[in-house]
């Protein structure tokens, strides 16, 4: 296992090195200045170099590219332009906690409901709770979250005055956009429960089971649950990252000063350290959550972790 980890953390580093290369290229052919036209063109020709020699922007690219694989190798993103005199990492990581909060909240909402609706849809298949469960899933993945948030927004906020119908003053403040993003996880989840459940249901281990005598509930608590829920966690790690690492959309309908919306405003204002910093932020990110992910399959499924050990 310890040889299979230290494989995957070497991968990873191959493919970090990759999106930063290919990112930090692809950046350097936004159009514009980082710096704003107005001020920077009423600068003298020196002045203006002094600012480009400050950031390292007179360098040609190649050179600005290993002074910057360089930095990183030290742990330095640099520093950002839009926000003065702000490390990238201090610039991230104070929009990292409403864009964590409330990513974690709807992983841990869709979670819970949509294995609770998976197995109780597969459990009373061909039920009414079966076609509700269904109906559901389908809303959940058709209806866009920024759709959903407006909604959540306008009834519960604004209309029956329940909770805050944005800004981040609260905890209270998260609970609507924490709602609006776990329908997504929460179709995902009760669809790939129900049908691997029903695919378990019809095992041989299960229909001895049932002729033992063993009652349906201990069937589906000790037997069933516990082998339909690989196919949920292969779906669980890119949901984790992807809500954890900001929604643009829901976060612009509610005000919330997260990762989501830092990214595109830094990309309009060609702010390169912290456009890398958040790529590099999340393919990192996802790229460990991957890796916990298959790690986690050998907890779940011996087999797995067997056949693991047999490849090492």
């Amino acid at each position: 296992m310890l040889k299979y980890t230290l494989k995957r953390l070497a991968y990873i580093l191959l493919t970090l090195w990759i999106v930063i290369t290919c990112t930090f290229f692809l950046m350097k052919k936004l159009p514009g200045t980082p710096f704003d036209p107005e001020h920077f063109s009423i600068m003298s020709p020196q002045q203006q170099e002094k600012v480009l020699e400050m950031y390292g922007l007179n360098d040609p690219v190649p050179v600005q590219y290993i002074k910057y694989l360089k930095n990183i190798l030290r742990g330095d993103f640099g520093t950002s332009y839009t926000y003065v005199n702000q490390k990238v990492t201090d610039v991230i990581g104070g929009r990292l906690g409403p864009s964590a909060l409330i990513g974690i909240q709807a992983v841990l909402l869709g979670l819970a409901v949509g294995l609770v609706l998976g197995i109780l849809a597969a459990w009373r298949h061909n039920t009414a709770i079966d076609y509700v469960t269904m109906i559901i899933a389908v809303l959940g993945v058709s209806v866009p979250n920024f759709v959903a948030a407006a909604l959540l927004q306008y009834y519960i906020g604004l209309k029956w005055g329940v909770l805050p119908v944005g800004f981040w003053t609260n905890w209270a403040c998260s609970i609507l956009p924490s709602i609006a993003l776990s329908f997504s996880p929460l179709a995902q989840v009760a669809r790939f429960t129900r049908t691997e459940m029903l695919d378990v249901l019809d095992q041989d281990y299960i229909v001895t089971a049932r002729a033992k005598g063993i009652s349906q509930f201990k069937v589906l608590t000790r037997h069933a649950i516990r082998n339909s829920i690989i196919p949920v966690i292969t779906i669980l790690g890119p949901i984790v990252v992807n809500l954890m690492t900001g929604s643009l959309a829901v976060e612009n309908i509610y005000s919330i000063p997260g990762i989501g919306s830092l990214f595109v405003d830094c990309i309009k204002a060609n702010d390169y350290p912290v456009i890398m910093g958040i790529t590099v932020f999340y393919a990192a990110f996802y790229m460990l959550v991957v890796l916990l992910v298959d790690l986690a399959y050998s907890l779940i499924d011996p087999r797995i972790r067997l056949a693991k050990g047999k490849e090492d």
